[in-house]
């Protein structure tokens, strides 16, 4: 081989070198698709936070806005274990956050009472959902619920926060309604048969502009399940509901009055036509692939208050389609995505995408039935790893959050045409494992140049700000 070939070989090797890191370290940063590995730069490679919390793109900044055990404009603690999120126009200046404490029955330290449970006195019993009879011979309201926040943002600062949904359980997710209210989600069916006075499985609607706490009313109506995230038609006051269990149902809620949800209503679940109780998971025999469409049709479900919790056993029974622990739901244009956590062959998540029919809702809506397609379905976790709350960016990519309780999570831009790339790392270790702390809670401001989202146990939500215009493929 003579001189210049050798150079050459040298020169190619070590320029093919050079790619395979680049592409190795964007297969670490998920600058990827998940099916073709199509680079995407996105905002760009995370810059180290010099503080160690939170990992952003150049030109991108973040700033903490609230914290657990702070204490709040109405004299309680701020609850631990923040979760699902909105955000709402209060003025010019000024947007309202309500979001969600997923506090366990028996996590009652992680309270806005306090350890010690003394500020459960500071308040009105009679907005009091559930109890917790502790062993200690006390009687306290459950620790989940919701916290109102009004934050500026022409000052950058947090000018008040209160509780306002008492005594319920596990506050997972839920969604924002047309109207201007928030639907907080509870993900657990304790209740009378695990030795609490009253059971749980419930949706309940909160005011955003409400400035205390408010009269919890479950809307019963909407089932007793281990909820997670709602969205609602904005076209035709259609609620639809995820599931955050390993064989969930997809879930959709017909009201009688689309303004009033606790008036009542029909709750069904999706079922893939002529495919009964077909299972979406792709975990043993898989049913579809990344792309696919099938058209559905929807199951009445009976004995929605379900005293058993078993509503998602029997709905499949009924032919009701499996998904993976349904989790992040958002509404975007005349669609909707969902996430299933646990989904696909590797197990690392999928992404649903739903297009409703026509005559959604109507006797007649099986001639145009709606679609359900496979939008995302990751092969590797380090594209896209257990993605959980979502909500769409004013440029219409899904913004997702990764909860996956070993490794470092992050936040997650998927494409219309389904690439992936990274918008935030947490940088932050736990102290007793290699993993981060979870995502959760994204939302935009109105204007679209704030994102809210929580960092989830120890709690906090901080507002990431940044050019959000330089996005480029």
């Amino acid at each position: 081989m003579n001189q210049s070939r050798r150079a050459f070989m040298v020169s190619a090797t070590a320029l093919a070198l050079a790619g395979y890191a680049q592409r190795a370290h964007a297969l670490a940063e998920g600058f990827v698709d998940a099916t073709f590995y199509n680079e995407v730069f996105g905002y760009g490679p995370m810059v180290k936070d010099p503080y160690g919390l939170i990992d952003l793109p150049e030109g991108f900044s973040y700033r903490v806005i609230s914290q657990v055990g702070e204490t709040m404009s109405d004299g309680l603690m701020t609850p631990d274990k923040f979760d699902g999120m909105a955000c709402f126009p209060m003025d010019d200046d000024r947007v309202i956050l309500v979001r969600n404490h997923e506090v366990d029955p028996d996590e009652i330290n992680l309270s806005a009472w306090g350890a010690t449970h003394r500020l459960a006195d500071n308040i009105d019993r009679s907005k009091v959902y559930g109890v917790y009879p502790d062993p200690d011979g006390g009687v306290y309201p459950l620790g989940g619920g919701t916290t109102t926040l009004v934050y500026n943002l022409k000052t950058k600062k947090l000018e008040r926060s209160h509780l306002s949904l008492a005594g319920t359980a596990t506050n997972c997710a839920g969604g924002k309604t047309p109207w201007g209210s928030w639907l907080s989600c509870e993900e657990s069916v304790a209740g009378l048969k695990h030795g609490l006075p009253q059971d749980h499985g419930w949706v309940f609607e909160v005011p955003a502009n409400a400035t205390g706490l408010i009269d919890p009313k479950p809307i019963k109506a909407m089932g007793r399940f281990k909820h997670e995230a709602a969205c609602i038609d904005p076209r035709t006051g259609v609620v639809y509901l995820t599931e955050d269990v390993e064989n969930s149902l997809f879930y959709r809620y017909l009201p009688i009055d689309p303004r009033h949800l606790d008036k009542g209503g029909r709750l069904q679940a999706l079922m893939i036509a002529n495919q009964p109780s077909a299972d979406t998971r792709n975990w043993n025999s898989p049913l579809w692939k990344q792309g696919g469409k099938l058209a559905v049709r929807w199951v009445d479900l009976d004995e929605v208050e379900s005293p058993e919790g078993d509503l998602n056993l029997r709905g499949h029974a009924k032919g009701a389609a499996l998904f993976a622990r349904g989790e992040g739901l958002h509404w975007a244009d005349d669609h909707l995505y969902f996430t299933c956590t646990s989904g696909g062959v590797g197990r690392h998540g999928q992404i649903m995408r739903y297009a409703p029919s026509p005559r959604e809702g109507a006797q007649d809506e099986t001639t145009q039935p709606g679609q359900l397609e496979l939008f995302v379905e990751s092969a590797d976790r380090a594209v896209l790893d257990y993605i959980d709350n979502i909500t769409i960016a004013p440029n219409g990519h899904i913004i997702g959050c990764e909860d996956r309780k070993v490794g470092t999570n992050h936040i997650k831009g998927v494409m219309p045409d389904g690439r992936i790339y990274t918008l935030a790392r947490n940088a932050e270790p736990h102290e007793d494992d290699d993993s981060s702390n979870e995502w959760a809670g994204c939302c935009f401001s109105p204007d679209g140049q704030t994102m809210f989202v929580n960092l989830y146990s120890p709690g906090a939500t901080v507002a990431i700000t940044g050019p959000w215009d330089r996005f480029r493929v």
